[in-house]
């Protein structure tokens, strides 16, 4: 893309989109800061800033972007490609032309905080990492371990999305295996770094979550450019895009739903971590294995998460016997819809840990589109129907209750389940303490809000047990 040549070549770039999607996910590493018209929070634009320490403004309404002429519009004012601009990702502020900026520093109390913070606090703290710049900033910020990886960004990249679209292109099974015997290979290599950065600490996989039509380009031109690559016909190129189409992505074929009609997929991603696991094994100096946690998303059934785990155990097994090791590794979901939550007693008979994915979830509680909301939440904020925007901080009475009831059903089926969330509401304070008080084992955020989920987690364990003492009390003196 136009940023990663530009990024290459030495330049500071503001990549401004309409909204990005996982294809994006090279000029986004390319650029200094992100600007979207359209998303919140919540989006995917915020959400991969974040975990790349990348500043973001994300749903500027106000901006009309124009990519075949690169201009942004703001009102009256055009900014074309090339124009200085700033822009602060705490405040949500575009400003023209450059403003000095300082690099952020910790003081040598930081670390004192983080001590007394890590002595208090009940529940651990994860990162949501898929790279290897991201899992050593998590290791640096005191991650203990990655709650979250997502698999889909390690296949935009090179001959990575070469071998993603030959697969999605196939006519047949065997076509597909062919391509993921490529990709194979690579999600090894990227899963045996994050094991090595880890160390011994759990590494949370999900299996591919996105529907395969984001992988896919749209314009004639980028489609021959693809039937190029994969050396097929154009024509199967357009007819497989269109074939992908969805009225509603979000809530299509995707998730664990590929999986179920590509078991192909799974087993490829199941073998690629469960042979890196080996290797990082072998090699461990300090006799620490790697725990692999894969967990399947998207979840509704219960006979979803029995066929995928079939799949993933038999590939275990089959590593197990071609390396001779033995691996440690435990098979979960990711809860993100309520039906999930409803029958979260049935799932935990065959899932040994929970993740909630809060982002989805709330939108498939509330009816809400996380990347569309933002254009009426402000309104709903100042009417008071929301106090929060419920993608920025956990709706605890309604989603909240959701995530009582499946720890509660869980725990009942199985009482030694992991419970975590790995949602973005795994790094704001107010949500860490709720799920301080649901017990919940741990929070999963970005590399750069591990700090404060630290703090936050002690904080959450100190009042929850000034509140049981209180209630301790009340009792006993009743």
């Amino acid at each position: 893309s136009e940023a990663e040549r530009l990024g290459l070549d030495g330049e500071s770039v503001l990549l401004v989109r309409i909204e990005t999607s996982p294809e994006d996910i090279g000029g986004m590493h390319a650029a200094k800061g992100i600007l979207t018209s359209r998303g919140g929070m919540t989006s995917h634009a915020a959400v991969v800033a974040r975990g790349m320490g990348r500043p973001c403004v994300s749903g500027a309404g106000a901006l009309r972007v124009d990519y075949a002429a690169q201009v942004m519009y703001i009102g009256d004012i055009v900014v074309r490609a090339g124009d200085m601009l700033t822009i602060d990702g705490t405040a949500g502020e575009v400003i023209l032309g450059e403003v000095p900026t300082v690099p952020p520093r910790m003081s040598g109390d930081f670390g004192t905080i983080m001590k007394w913070a890590d002595a208090l606090r009940r529940m651990q703290v994860r990162a949501n990492a898929e790279t290897a710049a991201d899992a050593r900033a998590a290791r640096d910020f005191g991650a203990e371990g990655i709650g979250l990886v997502r698999t889909e960004h390690m296949f935009f990249e090179g001959d990575r999305i070469v071998a993603m679209r030959e697969m999605i292109l196939a006519l047949d099974e065997a076509g597909r295996r062919t391509a993921l015997d490529k990709l194979l290979v690579m999600q090894r290599s990227d899963m045996l770094e994050l094991f090595a950065i880890m160390d011994g600490l759990p590494v949370t996989v999900r299996l591919l979550d996105p529907p395969l039509h984001e992988f896919i380009p749209h314009t004639e031109a980028e489609m021959a450019s693809v039937a190029k690559a994969a050396q097929v016909p154009l024509e199967r190129v357009r007819r497989r895009a269109a074939e992908l189409q969805e009225a509603n992505p979000m809530l299509g074929h995707r998730g664990c739903r590929l999986a179920v009609t590509y078991p192909e997929i799974c087993e490829m991603q199941a073998r690629a971590i469960f042979e890196a696991a080996a290797e990082a094994g072998r090699s461990a100096e300090n006799g620490r294995p790697p725990i692999a946690e894969v967990m399947v998303p998207l979840v509704a059934t219960m006979q979803e998460l029995e066929m995928l785990k079939k799949v993933i155990e038999r590939t275990a097994e089959d590593v197990q016997k071609e390396c001779g090791v033995k691996l440690n590794y435990r098979i979960g979901t990711m809860i993100e819809l309520p039906r999930a939550c409803l029958q979260a007693g049935a799932l935990a008979k065959e899932a040994e840990f929970f993740s909630f994915g809060t982002n989805d979830l709330t939108q498939t509680t509330y009816g809400l589109s996380r990347d569309d909301a933002g254009n009426f939440l402000p309104e709903y904020k100042a009417q008071g129907i929301f106090e929060q925007d419920p993608f920025v901080s956990l709706d605890q009475e309604g989603v909240g209750e959701l995530i009582r009831i499946a720890v509660e059903r869980g725990r009942a089926t199985r009482p030694d389940i992991k419970l975590g969330i790995c949602g973005e509401h795994g790094g704001d304070p107010a949500s860490i303490g709720f799920c301080e008080a649901a017990g919940l084992d741990y929070v999963s955020c970005s590399p750069f809000r591990v700090p404060i989920a630290r703090l936050a987690a002690a904080q959450a364990a100190v009042r929850e047990s000034a509140r049981r003492s209180a209630a301790s009390v009340a009792v006993g003196g009743a």
